[in-house]
């Protein structure tokens, strides 16, 4: 079994992180060519490529298990000098990966409970909560919110809730589109023919909350145009704005509907996206203070797992 010096996972951490080795030479301190040669020196020492050396630097898949235990070798490093020494000075990173709606709507008050009583900063990568599982294999994340409930290998798996999402659209867009409409009396399916043809927004082109959401009633994605606005405040926002409708989680639009800045366009019908919290098998105690936060705010604000 190869056993690398502390130095070289550093190195192989600097690399993949900061995508080129130029790049991570300046993040250590040292030359390019002194990165390549202790990549090189590992990559004997394992028998394998570990990384691929494009722009950004990619792990293949041994680099990935030996990412995964850099990561490992560096957090427990810390969490060991913090108990014998105390405050060392140094502050842990612990990377996560999350769902933008999560992360704008419930993911950071978990962390700040973590950080009123941790010292601990944090590394997020936001990816669609059907991908975030993959920054876990990769060995990039230690713990992420996804839509996968089975665990990657090396990790363990808990429901965090479900997420329930609205179709809605500003007052404005009804009266421009649906005005002849009755939404309050016309069937779920007249509605949804209707909304097959208008305008629509979209996450990004991956997005398939939209276009699920007619598909399993229509048996077809929408026609309509759709905007793309990729942030999850812009992407209310423009619902609001009236660019499309939209479903918004209910963190997001309860209040807004309330006092009638936004219209729900099928009462009754919604959009459920459960959520799932995957992490390491590491004893960690920081990882599982992270844990214990997520775990405690989902439940707070999510609906209860099925």
């Amino acid at each position: 079994m190869a056993r690398f010096q502390r130095e070289h996972l550093e190195t192989l951490l600097a690399v993949v992180d900061h995508g080129t080795l130029d790049a991570a030479a300046r993040a250590l301190s040292i030359t390019p060519s002194a990165v390549s040669q202790r990549l090189r020196a590992m990559e004997q020492q394992a028998g394998r490529v570990l990384v691929r050396r494009t722009v950004p630097v990619v792990p293949t898949a041994a680099g990935e298990v030996v990412l995964r235990h850099a990561r490992q070798a560096r957090l427990l490093d810390e969490e060991t000098a913090r108990a014998l020494d105390g405050d060392t000075g140094s502050v842990p990173s612990i990377p996560l990966a999350v769902n933008a709606d999560s992360l704008g709507t419930w993911f950071l008050d978990a962390l700040a409970r973590v950080r009123a009583d941790t010292e601990v900063v944090f590394d997020l990568h936001r990816e669609d909560q059907d991908r975030t599982a993959e920054l876990l294999r990769a060995g990039t994340v230690m713990a992420a919110v996804t839509a996968e409930a089975d665990p990657v290998q090396g990790c363990s798996s808990v429901a965090l809730g479900i997420d329930r999402y609205r179709a809605v659209a500003a007052p404005a867009f009804v009266e421009r589109y649906l005005a002849d409409l009755d939404l309050r009396a016309a069937s779920e399916r007249r509605v949804l023919d209707r909304l097959d043809g208008v305008p629509l927004v979209d996450y990004d082109r991956d997005d398939d909350l939209q276009q699920g959401y007619l598909r399993t009633v229509l048996g077809h994605a929408p026609h309509g145009p759709r905007h793309f606005v990729p942030t999850s405040a812009d992407f209310a926002r423009a619902v609001g704005l009236g660019f499309g409708w939209g479903l918004l989680p209910e963190a997001q639009c309860t209040a807004l509907m309330a006092r009638g800045e936004l219209v729900e366009l099928v009462p009754g019908r919604h959009a459920d996206v459960a959520l799932w919290w995957q992490r390491w098998n590491l004893a960690s105690p920081l990882l599982e203070r992270v844990t214990a936060a997520v775990r405690a705010t989902a439940a707070e604000r999510l609906h209860p797992p099925r």
